[in-house]
C-alpha cells in the first residue's frame, strides 16, 4: 500500500536494516533482571523447597563422606579393624543416598524449568499479541520471534542445568569450609588464599563475557530477521535476480555474529581452565603444608586425605560456576531482551463505552497525524460519512488513503483532532467494540495454515455452516472452494501458498462478509482479481453493502463510479469531493486521474 511505502521510507520497515526498534547494546541492570526472573518462581515455591531439600541432601552426603574416609584411613594405619566395617557400610549408604539425590535433582530441575518457562513464554506471547500494530511495523518480525524461541530457550536451559548447580555450589562451599576448619585452621586459611585469585580472574572475565554474550544474542535476533524477510519475500528476490545480494547481506550479519560468537566462546571457555589452574595451585599448597603438619604431628594421615578431597570439593563449585558463567550470561542477556518486549506499552484498549446498536456514522474532525514528527501525513482532515453510505477514497500513491483506515481502526492514534463513530470518540470506545463494528479487507491477504472453513470462520467461529456458505457465495469465495479437492475442509498449506493471489483475496473477502459488520472497509480488496471476477464480486457486494457504511480505497476508478461520495486526497488533505459525474464536470484532480487511467497509463 502507498502509505506503507511511506512507513518503510521513514524507517518503519520490518527488516533489520532501517529498523527503529532494533535492540542496541547498552548497559543493563542485571540485578533487576535476576529479580524479575525470580518473580516467576513464586508460584513454584513448593517445587523449589523440595529441590532445595534434595540439593541439601546431596551436599550433605558429599561433605560427610570424606570425614568417614579419613576415619577409615586412620583405623587402617592404626590397625584398628573393629569399627572399619561399620564405617564402610555407612559410607556406602551415604554414596547411595547421594546418587539418588543427584537423579532426583535433575528431574525436579527439569520440571521447574518447564513450569517457569511456560509462564514466561505465555506472558510474552500474550503481551506481543496485545502490542499495537505500530510496534510490529517498527520491529523485525524475525527478531521478535527470536526472543520467543531462542532467548526463552536460553533461559530454560540455565534454569534446568545451572540453577541447582548454583544452589548446591553455595552449600558445598559453606559445608566444605566448615569441615576443613574442623581438621586444620591454618591449612584451611592457606587454601582460601586461592579464592582471591579466583575472584580477580572471574570478575575481570565476567565483564567481557556480559558484553559479548549480549551482543551475540542481539545479532542472532537480527540474523533471524534477515532470514524471515528472505523467506517471506523469496519470490520477489528471485524475480529481481537479487539472490547474490541477499546472500551478501546475510553474510554481513552472519560474519559479525560469527566473530562475536568466537570472542564470546574464547572468553567463556577460558574461565574453566584458569579456574582449574588456580585449583591445582591449592592442591600443591595442601600437599606441601599438609605433609609438614603431619610430620609435626598436628594432623593425621587420614586428615590429609580428607583435606585433599575437601580442597577439591572447595574448588569444584567455583570451577563449575565459572564454566556455567557463560551460559548464565547468555541467559541474562536473553532475559533482558525478553523483558524489553514485556516493558513495551500494550495497545490502549480505549474507554468503557460499547456500541450496542451501531448505525455506522463516521466523522473525522480536523485530524492531523504523522508516523514520524518530521513529516506530517494527514493534514486537517475533516469528513462526515452518513450511515449506509458508500464512500470512496482515491488519490495518488502516498496521498494518505490507507492511513485514514489505520486511524479509524486505531492501529495508530491521531496526533490531534477527533474521530467519532455514532457521535462517540473512538478513544472512549472499547477497542473490541470498535473493531467488532468494522469489517476490513486489506490489500495484503492474510490466511492461516488451517482449513478453508476455519479461515472463513476466523472472525466468528460460532457461525453455522449454512451462513458461512451463504457469505462465501456473496463474496465470491465459493468459486474458489469449488475448485479445491476437499472443499471447505481443504487445508491451506503455507498460509494459502497453494492458491493464487486472487483466490486468497476472495477468501479474505468472504471472511470479512462473515463478520456482518456495520462498517465495511475495502482497501484495494479486488486488486488481485481479474476484471470478470471483480464484476461478479461487485454485483454480490451491492446487497452486502445495503444499509451498511462502506469505505472503499481503490486505484481502479471504474470500480467506484457508483459511490455516494468520492473523496479525492492529495498530500494528506482533501482536494475534492463529490460523485463521479460532479467530479468529472469540475475537471480537477479526479478528472486527471480518471482520464489517465482511461488512456491506459500508469497512475
Amino acid at each position: 500500500m502507498a502509505d506503507r511505502n511511506q512507513m518503510v521510507q521513514r524507517g518503519f520497515g520490518r527488516g533489520p536494516r532501517g529498523m527503529i526498534g532494533a535492540p542496541k547494546e547498552k548497559p543493563k541492570d542485571k540485578k533487576k533482571t535476576i529479580g524479575r526472573l525470580l518473580a516467576y518462581f513464586r508460584s513454584e515455591r513448593l517445587l523449589v523447597l523440595v529441590l532445595g531439600i534434595v540439593v541439601a541432601v546431596f551436599v550433605g552426603s558429599n561433605v560427610a563422606a570424606p570425614k568417614l574416609q579419613s576415619k577409615a584411613i586412620d583405623l587402617l594405619v592404626g590397625r584398628r579393624f573393629e569399627e572399619l566395617p561399620r564405617i564402610l557400610v555407612t559410607m556406602l549408604v551415604i554414596y547411595l543416598i547421594g546418587g539418588c539425590a543427584t537423579m532426583l535433582q535433575g528431574y525436579l530441575s527439569a520440571n521447574l524449568s518447564r513450569n517457569v518457562i511456560a509462564k514466561l513464554r505465555g506472558q510474552l506471547f500474550r503481551h506481543i499479541i496485545s502490542l499495537p500494530v505500530s510496534y510490529m511495523d517498527r520491529h523485525s518480525h524475525g527478531d521478535v520471534m527470536s526472543r520467543m524461541t531462542n532467548d526463552a530457550e536460553n533461559v530454560s536451559s540455565v534454569i534446568s542445568q545451572s540453577l541447582s548447580s548454583l544452589f548446591s555450589g553455595v552449600l558445598m562451599l559453606l559445608g566444605t569450609i566448615i569441615m576443613m576448619f574442623t581438621f586444620s585452621v591454618p591449612l584451611t586459611l592457606l587454601t582460601c588464599l586461592t579464592v582471591v585469585g579466583t575472584v580477580l580472574v572471574s570478575g575481570t572475565l565476567s565483564k567481557l563475557m556480559h558484553k559479548y554474550y549480549l551482543r551475540r544474542q542481539t545479532l542472532l535476533g537480527s540474523l533471524n530477521g534477515t532470514v524471515e524477510e528472505m523467506v517471506t519475500a523469496g519470490r520477489t528476490v528471485t524475480a529481481y535476480n537479487l539472490q547474490e545480494k541477499s546472500i551478501a547481506d546475510f553474510c554481513v550479519t552472519s560474519d559479525e555474529l560469527t566473530r562475536t560468537g568466537i570472542i564470546a566462546e574464547i572468553i567463556g571457555s577460558s574461565m574453566g581452565p584458569l579456574m582449574n589452574m588456580i585449583s591445582n595451585i591449592s592442591f600443591v599448597i595442601v600437599s606441601v603444608f599438609g605433609a609438614y603438619f603431619a610430620l609435626k604431628g598436628y594432623i593425621t594421615v587420614g586428615a590429609i586425605s580428607a583435606f585433599i578431597i575437601y580442597s577439591k570439593q572447595f574448588s569444584r563449585p567455583i570451577n563449575e560456576l565459572a564454566q556455567l558463567y557463560g551460559q548464565i550470561e547468555t541467559a541474562m542477556a536473553s532475559a533482558e531482551r525478553i523483558f524489553a518486549v514485556l516493558d513495551e506499552v500494550p495497545e490502549d484498549r480505549g474507554g468503557e463505552l460499547v456500541l450496542e446498536d451501531p448505525k455506522g456514522v463516521i466523522e473525522f474532525s480536523h485530524v492531523n497525524f504523522s508516523y514520524t514528527p518530521e513529516k506530517q501525513v494527514i493534514r486537517d482532515f475533516s469528513l462526515k460519512v452518513e450511515a449506509g453510505k458508500k464512500i470512496a477514497l482515491v488519490g495518488a500513491t502516498g496521498s494518505g488513503k490507507t492511513t485514514i483506515v489505520n486511524l479509524l481502526m486505531r492501529f495508530y492514534d491521531i496526533d490531534s483532532g477527533e474521530i467519532t463513530v455514532d457521535g462517540i470518540n473512538i478513544r472512549d470506545l472499547n477497542i473490541e467494540s470498535l473493531r467488532d463494528t468494522v469489517g476490513i479487507v486489506l490489500q495484503d491477504t492474510v490466511l492461516f495454515t488451517d482449513t478453508v472453513r476455519n479461515n472463513l470462520k476466523y472472525a466468528e467461529n460460532s457461525i453455522s455452516d449454512e451462513k458461512m456458505m451463504e457469505a462465501a457465495k456473496l463474496g465470491g469465495a465459493d468459486m474458489v472452494v469449488q475448485d479445491l479437492p476437499e472443499g471447505y475442509d481443504t487445508v491451506l498449506t503455507g498460509a494459502g501458498a497453494n492458491l493464487s493471489a486472487g483466490q486468497r483475496q476472495l477468501l479474505t473477502i468472504g471472511r470479512a462478509f462473515l463478520s456482518y459488520p456495520r462498517i465495511l472497509i475495502l482497501d484495494e480488496a479486488t486488486s488481485s482479481v481479474d476484471t470478470r471476477t471483480e464484476k461478479a464480486i461487485q454485483d454480490a457486494m451491492v446487497e452486502l453493502m445495503r444499509d451498511r457504511t462502506s469505505l472503499i480505497i481503490a486505484h481502479r476508478l471504474s470500480t467506484i463510479r457508483d459511490a455516494d461520495l468520492i473523496v479525492v486526497m492529495d498530500q494528506g488533505k482533501i482536494a475534492e469531493t463529490g460523485n463521479h459525474d460532479e467530479l468529472m464536470e469540475q475537471q480537477g484532480k479526479y478528472y486527471d486521474l480518471y482520464m489517465t487511467q482511461f488512456a491506459g497509463q500508469e497512475t
